[in-house]
């Protein structure tokens, strides 16, 4: 296990969203699913020859041939969607359109049941800073209200596990990051790219999945948030 300060020390909380706070793939499955519905009756013939696969496919060559926005998954999909349209003589216009569509119901996400009363018990001590590869809004999901800061990868200029995400959580709260503590569901973006400035973490383990064997144990492991809760009242009853 990682060594870590007292628990009464920590004066700060990171926490990811995507798969930590709420299941992803649904979420992206059922705004790509209303996207592409509207295109199938607004730009018929690009669906003629693309399939939900292939508008993915697409997006990942761009990603990669084009590196300086991969961090930034919406200036990706609107990208992609201008190419497109450009392609079947359709108004690129129509892919701002077609973004703020996906964005909302992209954002229409349910939370995992411990989630809102864990946070809300959280907030009331720590300050909480959400921080996301992903494009979710936090200020337009069900969460709203909840966290003092939240950031994004194109807000920071890059995904985990780069160090921004977690540099600018620590900047904003202002505490070093010996006195910050991450919450995440991956072992190597969230986990390991956390301790490596310094902070401690904790592996929200949904799934029941093993731990990386080539990775040292986290500093805890729980299944849910009210499962971190009573990890940190073990911490502060250990004083």
């Amino acid at each position: 296990m990682d060594k870590l300060p007292t628990e009464r020390a920590f004066r700060l909380l990171t926490i990811d969203l995507d798969d930590t706070l709420w299941p992803c793939a649904p979420t992206i499955e059922r705004a790509e699913a209303v996207l592409y519905a509207w295109l199938e009756r607004t730009a018929p013939r690009l669906t003629e020859v693309y399939d939900q696969e292939a508008m993915r496919r697409h997006r990942r060559v761009l990603m990669m041939s084009w590196p300086e926005i991969a961090h930034d998954l919406t200036a990706v999909r609107r990208h992609s969607l201008r190419g497109l349209l450009s392609a079947y003589g359709y108004d690129v216009a129509l892919a701002d359109a077609a973004v703020a569509l996906f964005l909302e119901h992209r954002n229409r996400v349910i939370p995992y049941a411990d989630v809102l009363p864990a946070l809300q018990a959280l907030g009331a001590e720590y300050p909480l800073v959400s921080v996301t590869n992903g494009n979710a809004e936090v200020a337009r999901t069900p969460l709203r209200g909840l966290f003092g800061r939240s950031l994004t990868a194109a807000d920071v200029g890059a995904r985990k596990p780069a160090p921004n995400l977690f540099l600018g959580a620590l900047q904003w709260g202002r505490v070093p990051p010996e006195r910050a503590l991450h919450l995440g569901d991956d072992p190597y973006r969230d986990v390991e790219a956390a301790r490596r400035l310094g902070m401690a973490a904790v592996w929200i383990n949904r799934g029941d999945t093993p731990w990386p064997h080539e990775l040292k144990p986290p500093a805890g492991e729980v299944a849910d948030l009210g499962q971190l809760r009573c990890w940190l009242e073990d911490r502060r009853r250990a004083l």
